[in-house]
């Protein structure tokens, strides 16, 4: 016969509130699963997001290039060096006054296709010699390209 108020082992007495240590071990244990699991993808994707940007960056001033060669109804061509990590903006042509400078990170590589065409000339109606380039941030690969006929610049995530 049992009595009243006896403990049976394992058992909380009436009335204990709490937890056991072995409830907020395993409960630990899971949460450091959960944190070990996920820090990797949060890696990924700010590596993702940082490569976003600077392609962002990089296509934003190709279209300004286009805008500022239609409403100054004067060429201007976008110069990229990849040997001095930098973007050159010109007003008249490749050769042209040189109007923005923007440095480029050192982890980014763009590569022309074909190679030599490291400018692209947007003239005032628009149009532009076109291009296509192959930007690598880390792991993260985009291709941006302009259209000859339009002067229309599209990234591409590959």
């Amino acid at each position: 016969m049992e009595r009243r108020g006896a403990l049976i082992p394992g058992a909380r007495p009436a009335g204990a509130r709490g937890f056991t240590l072995l409830e907020l071990l395993v409960t630990l244990a899971v949460l450091a699963l959960a944190v070990g699991l996920t820090l990797p993808l949060l890696g990924r994707s700010t590596e993702t997001i940082r490569a976003r940007a600077e392609v962002a960056a990089f296509s934003a001033l190709l279209r300004h290039a286009r805008e500022r060669a239609i409403t100054t109804r004067q060429a201007h061509a976008v110069v990229v060096e990849p040997a001095r990590h930098r973007v050159v903006l010109r007003a008249g042509g490749p050769e042209g006054d040189v109007r923005e400078v923007r440095g480029l990170p050192a982890r980014l590589t763009i590569v022309a296709h074909p190679p030599p065409a490291l400018t692209v000339r947007f003239e005032p109606q628009g149009a532009s010699s076109g291009g296509e380039f192959r930007i690598t941030s880390g792991s993260v690969v985009y291709r941006v390209t302009v259209d000859a006929l339009t002067g229309r610049v599209r990234n591409v995530r590959q």
